[in-house]
């Protein structure tokens, strides 16, 4: 089971003002822009082992961070800008971005503040592996780099809650975790209505149909944290936040490690509901064959909490070390920020501080190898 990694990340001067990365996009053709100016996504090619995406991960990101050195910027590992103003992350010129902003409405606005983790696994199994990621899905707060947005601490993992609950809020087929399925016939039937359900919001609001279809396909039309992609092709999870890098191929290498299990041996979802047990069964263990998951509402509450609170739940570790993670072995970045107001100087010394941690990992580990 092939896999592949996709992290973005903001670039700032030296000053921790965002800027464009320019002359970083250079480095490699693994080094893509972002619908945002001042930010670029880092991506892999599919490695046929965990081992193999550490190693040329590693490597990509040294030499880019080399490149911004010689540029005077740097790369910041955060899941927002903690303060910054919609002003200072114009969109780049994009029919699409365009057009979901006249679709979904302003909120739309609020992705520009996201910057995240997409981890890719190559089709196999594929409702099995669909379901163990709909399963690990809180997973997120593992990594959770964030609590801010607009210099206002709003949730313990304040980027999955723009994305899903404000971007997406009025268009929840489009960008909000979907349940669980029994086959890939499901999943495409569910994908055309959401399409079918997108497109007519569009036309309600203006967009000529010829345009739309120019522009958006089903599989291009959901951004929702679980999906399949044509390209590979690949099962997607796109709920982490961009993190550390040391943390982010752990989580890889975990959530690898249960979804190579579910392939393997199939999946079983429990029958029973939170409200009978509490959440509390031992989910994501094997039966016989199969690897049991927790039923959706148990998904969707767990999930809630994680937003919310993060690790700080002691349900949110709970349920993740019986899906077979390892919260004690995560420090989240969200953890260094205060509970309080940031002002934008107070952001941009965070901005800087989270660029020279990643530098410096980037450094042990080039000394290391």
């Amino acid at each position: 089971m092939k896999t592949s990694l996709e992290v973005e990340y903001w670039v700032v001067d030296d000053d921790g003002d965002l800027v464009a990365p320019d002359t970083l996009l250079d480095v490699s053709d693994q080094v893509d822009p972002e619908f945002v100016e001042p930010m670029l996504e880092l991506k892999t090619t599919p490695c046929a082992t965990t081992a193999e995406l550490r190693t040329e991960f590693r490597a990509l990101l040294a030499d880019v961070v080399d490149a911004a050195r010689e540029a005077d910027k740097q790369l910041v590992p955060l899941a927002t800008p903690l303060h910054a103003s919609a002003a200072d992350l114009p969109f780049r010129e994009k029919c699409g971005t365009d057009l979901q902003r006249r679709i979904v409405g302003p909120p739309f606005d609020d992705a520009r503040f996201c910057a995240g983790t997409h981890l890719h696994f190559e089709q196999s199994n594929v409702p099995d592996q669909l379901n163990a990621l709909t399963a690990i899905d809180p997973a997120f707060a593992l990594v959770t780099s964030s609590s801010h947005y607009r210099g206002e601490p709003i949730h313990a993992c304040a980027r999955p809650y723009l994305y899903r609950r404000s971007c997406y809020g009025a268009c929840p087929e489009q960008g909000q975790l979907w349940s669980y399925v029994d086959s890939v016939d499901e999943w495409e039937a569910r994908l055309e209505s959401a399409y079918e359900g997108f497109r007519e919001r569009a036309l309600e609001r203006g967009v000529d149909s010829d345009v739309f279809d120019d522009e958006f396909a089903p599989y291009d039309a959901v951004w929702t944290p679980v999906r399949l992609r044509e390209a590979m092709p690949t099962v997607e999870w796109r709920s982490p936040d961009t993190a550390m890098p040391s943390q982010v191929l752990q989580l890889a290498e975990e959530v690898y490690s249960v979804v190579e299990r579910a392939d393997t041996r199939g999946t079983v979802v429990e029958t029973s509901s939170l409200a009978a047990d509490g959440g509390r069964r031992r989910v994501g263990r094997e039966q016989g064959d199969t690897v049991r998951l927790p039923s959706f509402d148990i998904v969707e509450a767990v999930t809630d909490a994680a937003i919310r609170d993060g690790l700080a739940d002691p349900d949110v570790r709970r349920y993740l070390r019986r899906i077979g993670l390892t919260p004690s072995a995560y420090q989240p970045l969200a953890r260094r920020h205060p509970d309080t107001r940031l002002t934008k100087r107070q952001a941009r010394n965070h901005r800087l501080q989270a660029a020279s941690r990643l530098e410096l990992e980037v450094e042990r580990h080039r000394a290391r190898a």
